[in-house]
């Protein structure tokens, strides 16, 4: 793929492109809550740049099947930008970013579908569905597609009143949202994310998990 990729190569769904409405609205608390997960997941993507144990289109595509759940304008543009980069092709992000299953491998599809409904549980999944990630894929592995996971699902909360606030400088404000939500969320969402990093920097050298379970059976 040349370096001369440009932004103008990527074809978004009109779905994302065109949106006036929210797919996911999230609140403060949901935000702080997912930025406290960063450090770890960071670690283990840096990491995983080193050691090459899961492949950075598979990463790709576990965020892009993040961001399809979510609905993040912001967030499909940037990461569509760099699987387009990576050598992804416009067919096969446009197949994510649609919810369409065309493009998943058979030994991708149960991370990609954990990624979803980790997206879709609001960042709280059935730990039995985490579990059979590890069963497929070992611990190792399976913390390095959480922590992929995870980083989108952070980005995506930050995001999506971003994308709102610029579909309302562009005159198309969207139907359930106000500016105040908007402004709120990313301000406070950048004050927060120091706190929340040192957070979760804590949480991690006391042992604590960086994933928490729906309980609920």
């Amino acid at each position: 793929m040349s370096k001369k990729t440009k932004m103008k190569d990527i074809k978004i769904p009109d779905s994302i492109s065109s949106r006036t409405k929210y797919k996911r609205k999230y609140s403060f608390g949901e935000m702080y809550s997912s930025f406290v997960m960063i450090p770890n997941a960071l670690a283990k993507l840096i990491g995983n740049k080193k050691k090459k144990l899961v492949d950075k289109n598979f990463i790709e595509r576990l965020q892009l099947a993040v961001t399809e759940v979510n609905g993040c304008a912001a967030c499909s543009y940037a990461h569509a930008y760099m699987a387009l980069k990576q050598g992804m092709s416009n067919e096969e992000i446009d197949s994510f970013l649609n919810g369409d299953e065309k493009f998943i491998n058979q030994e991708e599809a149960k991370a990609i579908v954990f990624a979803q409904h980790y997206a879709d549980s609001r960042g709280f999944p059935k730990k039995d569905a985490y579990k059979s990630i590890i069963d497929e894929y070992g611990n190792i592995k399976a913390k390095i597609i959480l922590s992929a996971i995870q980083l989108m699902f952070a980005a995506n909360i930050f995001g999506i009143p971003y994308s709102a606030f610029q579909s309302r400088l562009k005159g198309k404000p969207y139907r359930d949202s106000s500016l105040l939500y908007e402004l709120g969320m990313q301000i406070t969402g950048v004050f927060s994310l120091p706190v929340a990093f040192v957070h979760g920097i804590f949480r991690s050298i006391f042992g604590f998990s960086n994933i928490r379970f729906d309980e609920v059976q």
